[in-house]
């Protein structure tokens, strides 16, 4: 099952997303086939960071919690918030642009 973590950033989160964006981003990248996509949400100026969106596939909402709850932003205490949803995948999967 697929669970997006839509997470929402401190207002004074910038130095702490920057701070520890190697660890994150490695995080990520070990999940392997795990992990679906990832990305900031910015500013509107397209630049600032502020928040991320994260799909994973995970057997339970309870996996997902983990996942989320090991990265390293939710270790330094990055997010304001984060909700973990149930998603389903329709629309522009890779296997549909071949």
């Amino acid at each position: 099952m697929l669970f997006a973590f839509i997470c929402t950033d401190k207002p004074d989160g910038l130095p702490i997303r920057k701070a520890h964006r190697p660890e994150h981003l490695a995080y990520l990248k070990g999940l392997g086939q795990a992990l679906k996509f990832a990305g900031p949400f910015t500013a509107e100026d397209g630049e600032t960071m502020n928040g991320s969106l994260v799909v994973i596939e995970a057997d339970s909402l309870a996996a997902a919690r983990g996942i989320a709850s090991a990265d390293p932003f939710a270790k330094a205490g990055l997010f304001a918030s984060v909700d973990i949803r149930p998603w389903l995948w329709s629309l522009g999967k890779p296997e549909e642009k071949a």
